[in-house]
This record gives structure tokens, C-alpha cells and sequence, in this order.
């Protein structure tokens, strides 16, 4: 996003979900499946403050970012529960990147980890990382991809079916959604896990009750399998993670099971789209061939 000549970008930082929502509600809207994780994880956080959830002990807040006319052009926000607790950063101009960089070390707050869209993220990562005296190196390249429409959805067969996730699964749910982390690593060559929200069995059960966890069972009866996805927000809905177990690989219940949960989030009226790792040839394959199509790419930065 190109800087107009001579702007300068004001920052302004929240701890109040709500009153973010009511500042960037208009720039969320203008590209809902962009912003998607903004937009969901900030009305969780809006749904957890009204039900009297504790505060938590990690960095949350959220920004947005104005030129000179007063104009939102960016927005970001620090809610991540797992370190280094990183920002998450919107599209915005480079500049306005800078200036919110900047806004976060005047505030005595150091950045260690920032994802988001690029080159956005980029620029921010590089400015905190200037102030801290460090570098920022990309830890993980993911593609954002967005099926078009109900027409462009490739059906995938499977043996078995999908069903919803009942509260009896719960426990499984927990232990394939921390898999998922250390396995998606893996996949992409890393060590270590994937940098993502651990599981609890509250919050699971949460999902389950939602209707937001879908699992893949054998004509056995065997659990082989787990979708899951975000609920709506601004008419957009998110799919994953998607974990198969390594010895349950190879029967195609990924893409029947992204497909089927594809179809009810399109015919609901919504519009899906999910993330891959780049390096993960095999996550990226699966969901072109069911029709998806990528439409952005962001990264995870760390400093060191």
C-alpha cells in the first residue's frame, strides 16, 4: 500500500475490543477474508470481556492507525496467549507500518514477533526490530487462500463420513488441535511447533457447542480425522487447523472433509478461506485441487 507524499500517520492504542470494533469496523468490512483474524479473534475477545472472562497476563491490545485527514488506513492488534506474543499487522502504507512500530517502543513495549500481511508485517518487524537493536528473520511464510464461489468447489470422496464434534470428543479434540502444531512444523521443515493458541478443554468445549469442530469417522466407526473453522465474521468464515494423524494419512479424509465443510460455509452465505504453510507442498496442493485460490501472503516474524 503506497504512502501519500508528506502524510503523517497517528496511532492510536486500545485495550478495549469494543471500542477497536467501532474505530475499524469500516476497514475490516473492506476486505473481510484479509482481516479475518483480526476481525475474529477480536469479537471472541468482545464476547469474553461482556461474559466477565479474567483479564489475561499476556500483552492484548489492539491499534489503529490514521493519515492525516484522519482516515483509518491500518490496524493491528497484540492478543497472542503463546511467545513471543506477537502483533498481528493489516495491510497498510509503509509509513504508517513505521509509525506504529514506533508508537509500541515509546509505550516501553518491545516487539519480539510480528505476522501478518505483507509487506506490512515486514516493515513493522524491521522497524521494532531497528529500535531493539535486533533483527527480524521470517520464521514462517503462509499463503491465504479464499475458495471463489460454490462453482468452483471440487467435490473429494472418502470412506466414511463427517459429522460434528459431540462433547464425548472433546479430549481428542484437545490433543489432535496441539498435534497439529508440532506436525504442520514439521511439514514446513522446522523444529519446534507451530506458534498457535493451545487447546483447553474449556475452550474446546466451547467449539464443540458452537458447532465449529467437524471430525471424519471411518466406515469402522474409528475418529481418523478433524476440520475445524471460525465462526462468521463480516460474512467471512476461516477453515482449520485440518489434522489427520500420520496413520490415518493417505485415504483422502483431508479433502473430502475441507471440501464438505467448504459446501456449508459457502451455502450458508458465506465465504471461506484458510491458511498454508508455503513450504508445505502437500497442504497446498490438497486445497488448490478442491478450489481454492490464494489471494495474499503473510508471514511470522521473530526477533533475535
Amino acid at each position: 500500500m503506497p504512502d501519500s507524499p508528506g502524510t503523517a500517520y497517528a496511532v492510536t492504542l486500545t485495550t478495549d475490543p469494543a471500542a477497536f470494533l467501532r474505530e475499524a469496523s469500516d476497514l475490516l468490512a473492506a476486505d473481510p477474508v484479509v482481516t479475518s483474524v483480526v476481525a475474529t479473534v477480536t469479537q471472541q475477545a468482545v464476547a469474553a470481556d461482556a461474559a466477565g472472562d479474567p483479564a489475561p497476563h499476556h500483552p492484548r491490545w489492539w491499534a489503529v492507525v490514521r493519515d492525516g485527514a484522519g482516515t483509518v488506513v491500518g490496524a493491528a492488534m497484540r492478543t497472542a496467549p503463546f511467545e513471543p506474543h506477537p502483533a498481528y499487522v493489516l495491510p497498510m502504507p509503509e509509513e504508517a507500518a513505521r509509525a506504529l512500530a514506533r508508537a509500541v517502543h515509546e509505550r516501553g513495549e518491545r516487539l519480539d514477533g510480528v505476522n501478518g500481511a505483507l509487506p506490512a508485517a515486514r516493515v513493522v518487524a524491521d522497524e521494532a526490530a531497528a529500535l531493539a537493536g535486533a533483527e527480524a528473520v521470517v520464521d514462517e511464510h503462509l499463503v491465504l487462500w479464499e475458495l471463489p464461489g460454490l462453482a468452483a468447489l471440487v467435490d473429494h470422496d472418502a470412506p466414511g463420513r463427517l459429522r460434528a464434534a459431540e462433547p464425548d470428543d472433546v479430549p481428542l479434540c484437545v490433543r489432535w488441535w496441539d498435534a497439529f502444531a508440532v506436525d504442520s512444523a514439521e511439514q514446513g521443515g522446522r523444529e519446534g511447533a507451530h506458534p498457535m493458541d493451545r487447546a483447553t478443554e474449556e475452550g474446546m468445549a466451547q467449539r464443540v457447542a458452537a458447532g465449529l469442530v467437524r471430525l471424519w469417522e471411518s466406515p469402522g466407526g474409528e475418529v481418523v480425522h478433524l476440520t475445524a473453522h471460525t465462526g462468521s465474521a463480516y460474512g467471512v468464515v476461516r477453515v482449520g487447523p485440518v489434522y489427520t494423524p500420520r496413520q490415518h494419512r493417505g485415504h483422502g479424509y483431508a479433502s473430502a472433509a475441507v471440501a464438505q465443510v467448504t459446501r456449508r460455509v459457502l451455502e450458508a452465505g458465506d465465504r471461506a478461506c484458510l491458511f498454508t504453510d508455503r513450504a508445505n507442498p502437500t497442504s497446498n496442493k490438497i486445497y488448490a485441487a478442491i478450489g481454492y485460490r490464494p489471494v495474499a501472503e503473510t508471514a511470522n516474524l521473530v526477533l533475535r
